[in-house]
């Protein structure tokens, strides 16, 4: 059984700051929490520029907050044209392909819980770049649902995804979208998306949740929020190909991560639907 625990946001673990944002991070137990503090204008897309005669041009956010507000305001457009007005004592849950900026005279302060650290610039839209993308999926979901009900399973796939979601933000990886069962999520290195593959396994076990996992690095095309490209398919190939508890990487992400402390053991050549050519496979077997 873990211990009880506890931590001061007034003595962080860890301090961002960036264009008139400042979080103080602190990581409790399996969670990672945040006081965020947005000056008046701060906005939360942090790659969008002020053009001129003081119109901004449209970025996104690509995390995904989960939170409360304290104090001030806050005004969310996402991406497709809906708004959303959060005020003080508001609890607010805000998907990736947004932006969101204050509108309160005082600055705005609210507590996070998810997307605490995953709200640094991305790539530009349009832009290639090379990118570790990790795919999720719970294992058996149908039957387990149909065996949990409806509430039940509603219970449990909320909490999956605070998990998948706390892993992801803790080793800076982003979300893309959720399949209902699901993640695709991408990391700019192979090893913090292995490590986070393995915290998902180990933190979804714990709560009787089994899942298969792919990792692939490959060169990818930003679209939005979205990330399109031959190697997006080929991750999903790859998660699809894991059994029960198993985490597949690709040739390349072994070859990329095989410093950073992950043991790996040899899976052998697979046919992946849709793609040409046999790949070799590795299963992540430990990490240091």
């Amino acid at each position: 059984m873990a211990n009880a625990a506890k931590k001061s946001l007034d003595q962080p673990d860890e301090r961002v700051a960036a264009e008139g944002i400042a979080a103080d991070v602190v990581q409790v137990g399996d969670a990672s929490v945040s006081r965020n503090i947005f000056q008046p204008g701060a906005h939360c897309a942090l790659g969008g520029r002020t053009m001129p005669g003081n119109v901004r041009a449209r970025e996104s956010c690509l995390a995904h907050h989960t939170g409360v507000l304290l104090e001030g305001r806050l005004h969310v457009e996402m991406d497709d044209g809906s708004t959303l007005d959060i005020a003080p004592n508001d609890v607010f849950d805000i998907p990736p392909g947004h932006d969101g900026w204050v509108t309160s005279e005082a600055p705005m302060r609210a507590i996070n819980w998810s997307g605490v650290r995953t709200w640094m610039p991305a790539a530009e839209s349009g832009e290639r770049m090379l990118a570790t993308m990790l795919v999720t999926d719970i294992v058996g979901s149908t039957e387990l649902a149909a065996r949990l009900g409806h509430e039940r399973w509603r219970e449990l796939l909320a909490q999956h995804n605070r998990i998948v979601r706390n892993e992801l933000d803790r080793l800076r990886g982003r979300e893309v979208t959720t399949t209902g069962d699901g993640f695709l999520a991408v990391f700019d290195s192979p090893g913090r998306a292995i490590r986070a593959a393995i915290g998902i396994r180990a933190a979804l076990a714990s709560i009787g949740v089994e899942v298969r996992q792919g990792v692939h690095t490959g060169e990818v095309e930003r679209v939005g929020e979205d990330v399109r490209g031959i190697a997006v398919h080929e991750a999903s190939r790859i998660a699809a190909a894991a059994g029960a508890g198993e985490i597949l990487v690709s040739t390349t992400t072994r070859a990329l991560a095989g410093s950073d402390g992950l043991a790996f053991v040899d899976r052998g050549s697979h046919e992946l639907k849709g793609l040409d050519g046999a790949r070799d496979l590795f299963g992540v077997e430990a990490a240091t």
